[in-house]
């Protein structure tokens, strides 16, 4: 089983988003998730060669592993990190979201001690409730970062949560309360770096303003929510694919699977496909979805497994042990989506490509100058010196 990431499609997608934006903005790519399932040190590469100027992860460990790589532009850790996480973000140059007071103490506290600067970006929560300090704590907070040594302001942002971007009455409440905010600050002198809003829904529905910077990140992959405009002209990046290994005649009335949930309403011959609900199947498939084989469509039968799934190709002539089988993406005329899988399994297509399992390998297409996978292991970031250890700080 593999996952084929067609990086020339990628940066397609990476056009169109810059051509939505203007030359005026910059794209911070949100590559959390592995890249959403994709492969974030390839992907994170890719990005800064077709527009991208800075990288969004969702966790330290995510950004260490971009550093890792080779990356050195600027990347933001979007959610929140633990105080032994930030050490390594400060010695190693990543941005920090900040969204309480309290961590920008700390932050600061942890900078002074290791003679550095900690970068970071304000998060604002505008209607989003969970994390980021409210609009009216705010301006106090930029103020307490402009009069720090040891802190260095990076960008004041919020989080959009409606899925139909400016389309939707409630972005503009929230776009309404940020730039209260931005204007406030702007006015007392209390903004550097980017001031940034635009997700990948507002990008494709022309949110005003795009303020200093975009944060992108379905849309890159190929997949928009809901009926937005644009769509259309995006391409799917990742194809999952499998096997089959193994091929079984059964008789009319023949079950199949855990519990027998399926039982043949005809003689047909069945597949078995080495790939389960651990490698991005989802469970929720078993009896509804359907897999491509020869280019034509088979129905999964019976329950999806951890590690197998079971297919009716008894209508498909020829079929082999070792044909292809694609769960999504296309083969031939034939196309299977990430939003037809997510309709019948009830859930979005973010979660089908980001369970896509570590057991399935990316095979990165296009592109040039492509890291491979092994590139995770290879590179060492350098030690933190002794003196800068938590434990260390900790007797200070």
């Amino acid at each position: 089983m593999w996952a084929d990431i067609d990086l020339d499609a990628f940066a397609s997608n990476m056009g169109q988003i810059r051509a939505r934006v203007g030359p005026g903005v910059a794209v911070m790519l949100v590559v959390k998730a592995d890249a959403y399932g994709h492969g974030a040190v390839a992907i994170g590469h890719c990005a800064l060669r077709h527009g991208a100027s800075a990288l969004g992860v969702g966790s330290s460990a995510e950004a260490l592993e971009l550093r890792r790589s080779g990356i050195r532009a600027p990347i933001l850790v979007l959610g929140t990190i633990v105080d032994d996480e930030a050490t390594a973000c400060i010695v190693h140059d990543v941005h920090v979201a900040l969204h309480s007071a309290d961590r920008c103490q700390m932050l600061e506290d942890l900078a002074a001690r290791l003679g550095l600067v900690a970068k970071v970006h304000l998060k604002i929560d505008t209607g989003m409730g969970r994390l980021g300090v409210l609009p009216e704590r705010a301006l106090p907070l930029l103020e307490q970062i402009r009069a720090s040594r040891h802190m260095r302001l990076c960008g004041v942002m919020t989080h959009v949560s409606s899925p139909f971007g400016a389309d939707d009455d409630v972005t503009l409440e929230q776009m309404a309360r940020f730039r209260s905010v931005i204007d406030e600050a702007r006015a007392r002198n209390l903004l550097s770096g980017w001031v940034h809003a635009a997700n990948s829904a507002c990008v494709f529905t022309g949110l005003e303003p795009m303020f200093d910077a975009v944060r992108p990140g379905i849309s890159a992959y190929g997949v928009l929510p809901g009926e937005i405009p644009g769509a259309r002209d995006l391409e799917p990046v990742m194809s999952l694919r499998s096997q089959i290994v193994f091929l079984k005649d059964l008789a009319e009335g023949s079950p199949v699977g855990y519990s027998g949930t399926w039982r043949a309403s005809r003689s047909t011959r069945i597949a078995t496909l080495p790939i389960g609900y651990n490698d991005g199947v989802p469970w929720r498939l078993g009896n509804k979805g359907s897999v491509l084989v020869r280019g034509e469509r088979a129905p999964i039968v019976g329950r999806v497994s951890m590690d197998y799934t079971t297919i009716d190709v008894g209508h498909i002539p020829g079929v082999t042990v070792g044909d292809r089988v694609t769960l999504f993406g296309r083969d031939g005329a034939e196309q299977i989506t990430l939003e037809e899988i997510a309709e019948h399994a009830g859930t979005i297509p973010y979660e089908i490509a980001c369970s896509v399992g570590r057991r399935v390998e990316r095979i990165f297409r296009g592109g040039f100058d492509v890291m491979t996978p092994q590139v995770r292991a290879s590179t060492a970031l350098p030690p933190l010196p002794a003196d800068h250890t938590q434990q260390n700080l900790a007797r200070a």
